[in-house]
């Protein structure tokens, strides 16, 4: 009798002691794989993170694109890096394009004017805004035009059809290097898009630093 029950008492020990070593091995294999998912997710966000930063001055200066936007193939030959930045659904997707370019910094500023209109026919020019700043030794100009833009796919110097594409808006920053020469960063696309990235593009810019 006693021996039965000493078996009974034995057999519970071991039964609890058993359970007790499965909570444990579910629990490490748990935390295991939470800690595998976290390696993976910061993984994917260095990975991002790589895509999205980029160079001008021949590498000289280095700026991250906002979270969200994707780096695609150039649609020019002229363009250095382009961006495609999501919309809503049903409207054309925004594109940001990045460019060394020649002229004055109020010819190009002028040309950008001329590409859109303004439903009531005044001057685009009285609609804009344009304010000057420096970072990272570079003088930046930024400009902030909207209204009916005139887009030309191939490019502006590809020549082709113009579409008109009403209620759009551009963000830009001319960046003048001090010895690499000029660089147009040009965000466009449905005003609602734009107005949505405004912070990130100006984050962007001003996040100017010389490449290390």
């Amino acid at each position: 009798m006693n021996a039965t029950i000493n078996n009974a008492a034995s057999f519970l020990r071991a039964s609890r002691m058993a359970a007790t070593g499965l909570r444990r091995a579910s629990l490490a294999v748990a935390v295991l794989g939470i800690a595998i998912a976290g390696l993976a997710v910061a993984a994917d966000a260095e990975s991002t993170a790589a895509e999205r930063a980029f160079s001008i001055g021949d590498g000289s200066f280095s700026l991250s694109a906002p979270e969200g936007w994707q780096r695609v193939r150039p649609r020019s030959r002229i363009v250095e890096t382009e961006f495609g930045v999501p919309s809503e659904e049903g409207l054309q997707a925004g594109r940001m394009t990045v460019m060394g370019a020649g002229g004055s910094i109020e010819a190009n500023i002028d040309r950008w004017f001329g590409q859109f209109g303004q439903p009531d026919g005044s001057p685009t020019k009285e609609h804009a805004a344009v304010k000057k700043m420096t970072i990272a030794g570079c003088t930046v100009t930024m400009v902030d035009v909207s209204g009916t833009f005139k887009d030309m796919p191939g490019g502006p110097f590809a020549g082709g059809k113009t579409i008109e594409r009403p209620d759009y808006r551009m963000l830009a920053a001319i960046v003048e290097t001090p010895s690499q020469g000029n660089y147009f960063l040009k965000f466009y696309g449905p005003s609602v898009t734009v107005t949505k990235y405004v912070d990130g593009f100006r984050t962007m810019v001003e996040g100017l630093v010389p490449a290390s």
